[in-house]
């Protein structure tokens, strides 16, 4: 592993732990050149599906991506960024144990909001709002009523 700091090729590790549930390995590791230390991450990889967006473009799937959307609908809301790592891990390994080539832009979509419907009503609504590009208030209102009902039912 090369170090950050010197670039320096070898690099001993010092402390290691699996977190995330068991899917990704952290190491503590100290660089053999100038005795810094740095922390690494390892995990599967996985073959994750490409993408199909709306206008039918591809593109590989990004994980910092749907966590950018997830940290945006959850802004100054009370979820934790472990748990947005979480949905995120979630979602990414359900993509990859599909086994399915491609998979739909408004299939995640889907996803996400119902991940997000439990996780926070509110950044339900906001992620809902962009990712159904609702022409006016009407079709947010009526969205806004189903969530309600729901919670009543």
């Amino acid at each position: 592993m090369q170090c950050p700091y010197c670039r320096e090729m070898e690099s001993r590790v010092v402390d290691s732990r699996l977190v995330a549930g068991g899917t990704v390995t952290w190491r503590r590791r100290e660089c053999d050149g100038c005795k810094r230390r740095f922390t690494t991450y390892e995990r599967v990889e996985t073959t994750l599906p490409t993408v199909v967006k709306k206008d039918g473009q591809r593109e590989a799937f990004d994980r910092q991506k749907l966590l950018r959307s997830l940290r945006i609908a959850c802004n100054k809301r009370p979820v934790s960024a472990e748990a947005l790592e979480e949905q995120a891990e979630q979602l990414e390994r359900e993509l990859g144990e599909s086994g399915d080539k491609e998979v739909s832009s408004l299939v995640i979509g889907e996803r996400v909001m119902a991940r997000l419907k439990a996780l926070d009503e509110v950044a339900y609504v906001r992620f809902a709002s962009v990712y159904r590009s609702f022409r006016d208030i009407d079709e947010f209102m009526s969205e806004m009523g189903k969530l309600v009902r729901s919670r009543t039912d």
